[in-house]
């Protein structure tokens, strides 16, 4: 059997507030990066120092956090929880959550940060990363702990073929399924009356003389307002789509997760 130590910590950071005085000493304080990750919350904690590196009572401030992309575009801009509560084991003390949400859209990158504090009267105080007054932080997001899932895949396109108009094909992605892989199709349409026909096949490349079979059928009226929606499970090497009617200017697109 083997033992594998994992670590339940607080990912905390100290800060440098400059209120007041002057500086008395060099230390370098929150230039290691900040690892996020994709695909769960990122709660992250932050100690705020003053220059003598005593903490600084948080009750009266408002600390925010605004966080920038590679492209110096604001990303993320949150306010941070004070969980100061004047005593001495939690004075300075803030936290603030990275939501999943937060990062969903994001690339693996280096991103730079700012906290800064508003106090009472709304005025701004800004935080360094040490002693000389650098103020960007490093973030890195990262994601390796919880890999999202695969790209939509998406067709348009319809050609005519003895009155059916088959689309354009789509990799079901075998390598990554299971036996019971679960498919979903998204057809997004106006006005589009007649059947829409998923068809699969298990053969390794696409030729003019690829065996094609049924898998499921969606029927519509015509009078959808929302797009019609079709699952179905199996490993297929790829997917396509028969139209029984005309799809010109009616099926606007169908949208395929595996």
């Amino acid at each position: 059997m083997q033992l594998t130590p994992r670590y339940l910590v607080d990912n905390k950071t100290i800060i440098i507030a400059n209120e007041a005085g002057l500086i008395t000493e060099y230390r370098p304080v929150y230039q290691r990066h900040i690892k996020l990750y994709k695909g769960i919350d990122n709660v992250l904690q932050f100690k705020v120092l003053n220059h003598d590196q005593k903490p600084v009572l948080l009750t009266s401030y408002t600390p925010k956090i605004v966080v920038f992309d590679q492209n110096k575009l604001m990303v993320i801009e949150h306010d941070c929880t004070v969980t100061d509560d004047g005593s001495t084991n939690t004075r300075g003390n803030c936290k603030v959550t990275i939501t999943e949400n937060d990062l969903l859209n994001l690339n693996t990158q280096f991103l730079s940060y700012n906290i800064y504090l508003v106090d009472i009267d709304m005025e701004k105080v800004l935080t360094y990363t040490d002693t000389n007054f650098a103020s960007d932080g490093i973030m890195h997001l990262q994601d390796t702990a919880f890999p999202g899932p695969a790209k939509t895949g998406e067709v348009t396109a319809f050609t005519e073929e003895n009155e059916i108009w088959y689309s354009e094909t789509l990799d079901a992605q075998p390598g990554i399924n299971g036996n019971e892989a679960l498919h979903t199709a998204a057809i997004y349409t106006d006005t589009y009356v007649g059947d829409v026909v998923v068809q699969g096949t298990l053969e390794n490349q696409i030729t003019g003389t690829t065996n094609w079979f049924d898998i499921t059928t969606v029927s519509l009226a015509g009078t959808e307002t929302e797009p019609s929606v079709a699952n179905f499970n199996g490993v297929f090497s790829y997917l396509r789509f028969a139209a029984n009617s005309s799809p010109a200017d009616k099926i606007t697109k169908i949208l395929v997760r595996n």
